[in-house]
Order: structure tokens, then C-alpha cells, then sequence
């Protein structure tokens, strides 16, 4: 999600906030010539971008993009049904994973706070009002706006803000990861919460937040293991093999994370036993796809730059297909026009990502607004943009 800009230092991407102390990056998973790190610059700020990183974005987005576009196929298909949910497993933990990792140095200084405002608060309140104008022109004139009950994918961004704010806390606890887990099960099994803010789903997906924050470069380092890589390919083939069984037996409903067990018709007991499970295989085929992304830059790498403007945006075409029935056209049921809907879905997002569309959703995705802000000195900011200045005055 990146950020390069017309000549000025452009702010963070949604999901990334990087550390102070420890590398964003694996070192070995660096760009390995001097030109490939020189030509891909982190923000502007001189630091260079991780390819694996991007990569991993990258493909963690289009699978966003696969899962919003077989949604609709899912009872006509027991293929689309089967990749449905394989992906659904895995798609928003592994992004969540990615974004925790990028989000290790986050410790409340006021440049960081200011970066968490501009690009997460604000993009909210931006394209809840957008995304609400457009349903009432495509769907419902009369439809309610709120900015207490996201729309549609925009829950992201609230959790996003909530995990980031609550960084330092987890940063202290001695056993962060079984903390968050339980409080997801909890969570799972306690009707009520899911209304404002879409809090249920903040509370059962962070512990993949939280999991993201504890991993370290030799985490990653274990991944490029042979044996990793060859195994990765059974555990992907294995989970659409488990999603052609589970298509008739299992509620879907569980991979969204935004309803307790009780208001799902079971036991309130189910619910901490299913966080648990899906905890643990959304936690393998995060791996798995992990342990399969390439390392070095390769075509798409830039690309993961740009991955927050394809989750911000993509929501709008799949709405329209959706509302105009697109789903409907002639051949649209066939085997090969489900092909067309998925690689129609892989070239949208694949083009969201793209330094055009970047440019052009800047302005809303990741505004500066300094009129809003103080001037911070080198102490606030920690990384201020201002302190390469100040160091160069100190120094006169």
C-alpha cells in the first residue's frame, strides 16, 4: 500500500506502520540488488520497501477480491460453494496477520496517532458517506446512514483503528495471543455485541491482529524452508477438498465472525470450540500461502502498494454486478462464465491496485491534512517527516 506522490512525502498505508526497532522485513527476503532497493522506496521516507511483504499483499487482496465475487455463485456451484469457502478461511485472517506484523512499531506517538487519523479514521468516515450515497442510487433510496454501523467491508478499517490504538497493551502483556483468543471465544458466545461498530468482529478476528505483532523475521525465516513450501501445496488442496464436505454441513456464517454462536441457533458452547478451530486453520493456510510467496520483486510486487485502494474500492462494482444481476446473464451459471466472473474479479483488483488509481484516490485514501494537525518537533514524531530537517539545522 504505498505511497509514492508527485514529489511530496506521501503518509502510510492503511495497513502499515513501521517499526522503530525491529526491521519491517525478514533480512534475507530484502531485494537483493542495489537497484531493485533503490527504486522502490517505503513512503517516501528513503527506507526501502520488503518485496515479500507486497507479494504477500498482494495475493492476500486478490483473494478478497475471488471471495466477494464467488459469493453470489456459492448456490449454483458446489465448485464456486467449495472455493468459497476455502478462501473465506483465510482471505481477511492473512491480510489481518500481515497488517499486525507491519504494525510492530505503533507505541501512541503523536505523528503515529496523526498517521491512524488520516489513514484510517478519516478513509472511514469518507467512504461510509460514499458508499451510502451510492446504495441509495443503485438500490434504496431511503436507505439509513450511520456512522456507528460500518457498511459492508468497511468494518476493517474500524478494527484496524481499535487494534492499532490498543498496540501498546498488547505489546505488554506477557501472553498476548491466549489473551486475544479468549477474549474472541468469549466474544463468540455472547449475543449483543455485534451491533455498534461491528464490534463482534473486531473482538473474534484479533487475535490474528495480535499474532501479526508477535511475529519476528525468523518467523518468516522458517517458511523458506523446502519442507515448508512442499507441504504448503497439500494444506491449500486439502482445504478445497474440506470445502466441497463441509459445503452442506457447515454454516458459513462462522468464517464472518460477526454473529455469537447463540443468535446462530447452537450452543453457546460451539462458539469458543469453532473460534478455536478456525483460529487454527486459518493459521495453516496463512502459512501455507506465505510459504509459497515469492520472495523476490517480481511483476506484481509494486502492486501491493496499492492494496488498501482495492479494499476500499472494489466494493462498488461488486455491488453493482450484484444489484444489476450480472449473475443472471446468459452463460453467467456455466462453467465458463464463472471462469470470466474470476479472472474479471483478478484483473479489477489487479487494476485498483495500480499507481493511476493511487493518484487519483489519494486525496481520500491517505489525505495529508496538515491544517488539522500541530507541527511536531523530532521528539514528538518519533519519524516526523520534520526531522531530517531538524537534525540538518542542529548540525549548522
Amino acid at each position: 500500500m504505498s505511497h509514492a506522490g508527485n514529489g511530496r512525502t506521501a503518509p502510510p498505508s492503511l495497513c502499515e506502520e513501521t517499526p522503530t526497532a525491529t526491521p519491517t522485513a525478514p533480512p534475507s527476503t530484502a531485494p537483493s540488488s542495489a537497484a531493485s532497493g533503490s527504486a522502490r522506496r517505503d513512503a517516501g521516507r528513503g527506507k526501502p520497501r520488503d518485496p515479500f511483504l507486497d507479494n504477500a499483499k498482494y495475493l492476500t487482496i486478490l483473494l478478497v477480491g475471488l471471495g466477494h465475487a464467488w459469493a453470489p455463485m456459492v448456490s449454483d456451484s458446489d465448485t464456486a460453494g467449495a472455493l468459497y469457502l476455502a478462501t473465506y478461511t483465510f482471505h481477511m485472517p492473512a491480510f489481518i496477520v500481515i497488517s499486525g506484523y507491519l504494525s510492530r512499531g505503533f507505541a501512541g506517538r503523536p505523528a503515529q496517532v496523526r498517521r491512524l487519523v488520516t489513514g484510517v479514521a478519516v478513509p472511514y468516515v469518507v467512504f461510509e458517506i460514499a458508499f451510502t450515497l451510492f446504495m441509495r442510487v443503485i438500490e434504496n433510496p431511503d436507505r439509513a446512514f450511520s456512522m456507528f454501523t460500518p457498511s459492508y467491508a468497511l468494518w476493517f478499517l474500524v478494527a484496524l483503528f481499535v487494534w492499532r490504538l490498543t498496540t501498546p497493551v498488547w505489546k505488554a502483556l506477557r501472553w498476548p495471543l491466549p489473551v486475544a483468543l479468549v477474549i474472541a471465544m468469549v466474544a463468540s458466545a455472547t449475543p449483543g455485541i455485534g451491533g455498534a461498530m461491528d464490534l463482534m468482529r473486531v473482538l473474534q478476528f484479533l487475535p490474528f491482529f495480535v499474532l501479526g505483532l508477535q511475529l519476528r523475521p525468523e518467523h518468516f525465516e522458517l517458511l523458506r524452508h523446502r519442507a515448508m513450501r512442499v507441504a504448503a501445496v497439500p494444506v491449500l488442496a486439502a482445504s478445497l477438498v474440506f470445502g466441497y464436505w463441509a459445503l452442506p454441513r457447515m454454516n458459513s456464517t462462522w468464517l464472518l465472525r460477526h454473529d455469537a454462536a447463540p443468535e446462530m441457533g447452537v450452543p453457546a458452547w460451539v462458539g469458543p470450540v469453532m473460534t478455536l478451530a478456525t483460529f487454527g486453520c486459518a493459521l495453516a493456510m496463512t502459512a501455507a500461502l506465505l510459504a509459497l510467496t515469492p520472495r523476490r520483486t517480481t511483476w506484481f510486487t509494486s502492486l501491493g502498494a496499492g492494496t488498501v485502494f482495492a479494499y476500499l474500492l472494489h466494493v462498488y462494482p461488486i455491488h453493482l454486478a450484484r444489484q444489476y444481476d450480472w449473475y443472471s446473464l446468459p452463460g453467467a451459471d456455466s462453467t465458463l462464465g464463472r471462469a470470466v466472473f474470476t479472472v474479471l474479479a483478478l484483473a479489477m483488483m489487479t487494476a485498483l491496485c495500480t499507481q493511476p488509481v493511487r493518484r487519483v484516490f489519494r486525496c481520500v485514501v491517505e489525505p495529508r491534512m496538515e491544517w488539522a494537525f500541530r507541527c511536531l518537533d523530532a521528539t514528538d514524531s518519533g519519524r516526523s517527516e520534520q526531522a531530517p530537517a531538524v537534525r540538518r539545522l542542529a548540525a549548522r
